[in-house]
């Protein structure tokens, strides 16, 4: 039997009365931060963006197939106002901000990667804290009901598993992706992510129905 909160969120899942004109601005600033970026060939800074988004799709795709697997709760759900819940953990307010949050904290990446903060190689040190800071925003959105966790395995008493898994590694990635000799590589690698995406959308999506 699903969670109060569960059963909250699929009440409103992809129901489009929720729409709400504020999105399209939001995603006026999306394209704009991307176009930025784009003006000025920042191709890594740009790679690293689409990393970093494509992995949150990651997630949020094993997040619904652990619902539709357990019939509980998502590790994570989104059950509150919105303008658009897309996956039981991800409404379109959230998609947006991910769609530019790797652009933001490539955006602060030394020039050289070999260059130490504190001791600590800086894609490692950022990765660390930046990760830490987002747990901390999700501990808050979830003490008012915006984020829940039903999972005594993901909550702010555990809050490992969200660190590593909810954040590091998509600071890891991307930095990894923004890193990479030649636009060749980054975009390849940013291929591979979406295309992993893609395909567990149409199998799990469209073909199973689990999301």
């Amino acid at each position: 039997m699903p969670a109060e909160s569960a059963a909250q969120a699929l009440a409103i899942l992809r129901d489009g009365s929720l729409f709400q004109w504020y999105v399209i601005p939001l995603f006026a600033f999306v394209v704009y931060v991307y176009f930025a970026e784009i003006e000025r060939r920042a191709w890594a800074v740009v790679a690293a963006g689409l990393a970093f988004w494509g992995l949150d799709w990651f997630n949020e795709i094993w997040n619904s197939i652990l619902f539709h697997a357990t019939g509980f709760a998502p590790a994570w759900g989104a059950p509150g106002k919105t303008a658009y819940l897309i996956l039981i953990g991800l409404n379109i307010e959230i998609c947006f901000m991910f769609a530019i949050a790797g652009i933001t904290f490539a955006k602060i990446l030394p020039p050289d990667p070999k260059m130490k903060i504190l001791g600590i190689p800086n894609r490692i040190f950022i990765a660390v804290t930046s990760a830490a800071f987002c747990v901390f925003v999700e501990i808050l959105l979830n003490a008012v009901g915006a984020l829940t966790w039903e999972w005594p395995w993901w909550n702010a008493r555990m809050p490992l598993l969200i660190f590593v898994f909810g954040y590091l590694y998509f600071f890891l990635v991307a930095f990894w992706v923004h890193d990479r000799p030649t636009n060749r590589a980054r975009f390849g690698a940013v291929g591979v992510i979406w295309g992993i995406d893609l395909v567990a959308v149409l199998v799990f999506g469209l073909g199973l129905g689990w999301l």
